[in-house]
């Protein structure tokens, strides 16, 4: 039954993500003529919420309140405000409810991560198996959404409010985490949250930590700009054939434990790095006729691109933090990917695309998509050398943990 929850938690987590961000891109370009750096500075505020809310969260989460009763609080608010975003044209307005909005959202992915790890028994063996339901929910978003035709539209963050609403109630539900650190004094210590950056005292941690940044940068420009590209050039339920990218995400978090247990952490993630470059080229020559197969491929290769860095990684994190700052570790990690990663990477993907885009003598806009998806190409291959020359974590592969994962369905 509790891992039945967890993994209904996480199906809901993401579906509410995805039924929106994905195509928030073409609606904020075609339907409200936002230019691309205010596209850029609209997905950025995510990364505002996710540098100023997990470490607060993550310290009321560990010393006052059950974390699940934290995470419907924020979901119940979080569909508010998302549906008083569906409503609103002129951006200063959006911008300031989005980031109130991404405020009540962020910290609930270190909350469901550190609400998962609370509750299984072998963090590397078990999660993934948990975490690919969420994949399944950013699926049956997408498909949702593209075969409703309604990427333009303000309808998918309606669709992801009322999702929040009722991942809101069902929160209440979930095995109760009560706060480890309960009945301890809060210092500012515990404010800023300096008992996760104790953590990068590891050489090796701190190495992650800073490849982990430099990688979200060049990360955002598919996340941000993808759909709107897709549909740019002519392909058909964009939103739909993106979640093929999430379909193979599937496969790839199920032989997850596989993996980790014959290559260990450093080879998986570089091998995710590797794939980020490859997805943008592919995305940089590919085409909707004789080179659609690029852009297949570009899509389809999201399973390493995801799995082999951001869950391997927040696998690293909790092997690396004891139970008592495991909240805080987790928004920690949030704090730098998702935080001030994705706000860089949000904004130098919207002035590169600015940069790059024409507009006709009909006032139809074009960009030069090539040299646009080249760009974090070349920034993700010159991360991909530097981690590998620097990154020697200390865990090492379990081989127990590879012959329990033999038993994982494919």
């Amino acid at each position: 039954m509790t891992r039945t929850k967890l993994s209904i938690m996480m199906f809901l987590q993401y579906f509410v993500y995805g039924a929106w961000y994905v195509t928030a891109g073409t609606y904020l370009t075609e339907t409200l003529k936002f230019s691309g750096s205010r596209v850029g500075l609209a997905y950025g505020a995510m990364g505002i919420a996710a540098m100023i809310s997990p470490f607060f969260i993550g310290m009321i989460a560990d010393r006052f309140f059950s974390s699940e009763r934290v995470m419907a609080v924020l979901l119940v608010a979080g569909a508010a405000l998302l549906w008083w975003v569906s409503t609103i044209h002129e951006f200063g307005a959006f911008y300031v409810i989005l980031i109130a909005y991404a405020l009540t959202y962020m910290p609930t992915l270190a909350l469901a991560n550190s609400i998962s790890f609370d509750h299984i028994p072998d963090p590397a063996r078990d999660f993934p198996k948990i975490r690919v339901l969420g994949t399944i929910g950013w699926i049956v978003a997408g498909i949702v959404i593209g075969k409703m035709g309604i990427e333009a539209t303000a309808l998918p963050m309606r669709i992801a409010a009322v999702a929040s609403l009722v991942y809101g109630v069902f929160a209440l539900t979930l095995p109760h985490t009560p706060p480890h650190a309960q009945g301890q004094p809060v210092s500012f210590r515990d404010v800023i949250g300096l008992d996760a950056l104790a953590l990068m005292k590891d050489r090796s941690f701190l190495i992650f930590v800073i490849g982990s940044f430099l990688l979200v940068i060049p990360l955002q420009f598919y996340y941000t700009f993808t759909n709107a590209f897709l549909n740019e050039v002519g392909v058909t339920a964009a939103a739909t054939k993106m979640t093929l990218g999430q379909a193979s995400e599937l496969g790839f978090m199920l032989l997850m434990p596989w993996f980790l247990s014959r290559w260990g952490i450093r080879w998986i993630m570089l091998l995710g790095m590797a794939a980020w470059a490859v997805r943008y080229a592919f995305f940089a020559y590919g085409n909707a006729h004789a080179g659609m197969w690029m852009l297949y491929a570009g899509i389809l290769i999201h399973g390493v691109c995801y799995d082999f860095f951001f869950v391997s990684g927040q696998i690293y994190v909790d092997q690396q933090a004891t139970l008592k700052i495991r909240a805080a570790a987790q928004g920690f990690i949030a704090f730098v990917t998702l935080g001030i990663g994705n706000v860089i990477g949000s904004w130098a993907s919207g002035v590169v695309v600015e940069a790059y885009q024409h507009t006709g003598a009909s006032g139809v806009i074009t960009h030069d998509w090539r040299t646009i998806w080249l760009i974090p190409a070349i920034g993700a291959v010159v991360i991909l050398v530097l981690f590998a020359a620097l990154f020697k974590p200390k865990t090492a592969p379990d081989p127990e943990l590879g012959a329990a994962a033999a038993g994982v369905p494919a």
